[in-house]
């Protein structure tokens, strides 16, 4: 990409829907569902790359992801996307632990805020946090992709997305 502050677009057909990769020189910018989908012909590596990564991801032939990113957000998103990174494949962590990573506890709502914010779905592991009973909670793709995603990394616990039952 010769111009860094010039936006690119492709598409990527997954298992869990069709992703809208977006991207300049800097890295990627944006990974979302969508509805939409278009053929693109893009000849931008960082993209290519980018949508081969993540088709290895749902493949199960890729645990990491290794393309730029260019993340954009408040000093404090960007410290939660950081920690984000940080949730090895196949496991999984409360709001509550996110909470205490950044060192404060009482900030596990503007956490939660902070992760739905996440620009780049998959690449940063937002489904990857939990309720802190265990319970699939809010992600931005929809809890059915959550689901999917915490199947394929083998860190769905029996008890996550099951039915509680009243007392």
């Amino acid at each position: 990409m010769t111009d860094p502050g010039m936006q690119h677009i492709t598409y990527l057909k997954s298992p869990i829907g069709n992703l809208k990769i977006c991207g300049n020189g800097n890295g990627i910018s944006s990974v979302d569902f969508t509805d939409q989908f278009e053929e693109t012909t893009s000849t931008e590596d960082l993209l290519l790359d980018c949508a081969f990564q993540l088709d290895q991801y749902f493949k199960g032939k890729q645990k990491d992801f290794s393309v730029p990113l260019d993340l954009k957000g408040t000093v404090f998103q960007k410290k939660i996307w950081s920690e984000l990174q940080k949730i090895p494949f196949g496991k999984t962590i409360s709001y509550l632990e996110l909470a205490m990573r950044h060192g404060d506890v009482k900030a596990i709502r503007a956490v939660g805020l902070a992760n739905a914010k996440n620009p780049v779905a998959i690449l940063v592991p937002c489904h990857r946090v939990i309720g802190v009973g265990g319970d699939l909670t809010g992600y931005a793709g929809g809890l059915q992709r959550k689901k999917w995603l915490l199947e394929l990394e083998g860190s769905l616990h029996p008890d996550l997305f099951s039915a509680r039952t009243a007392l």
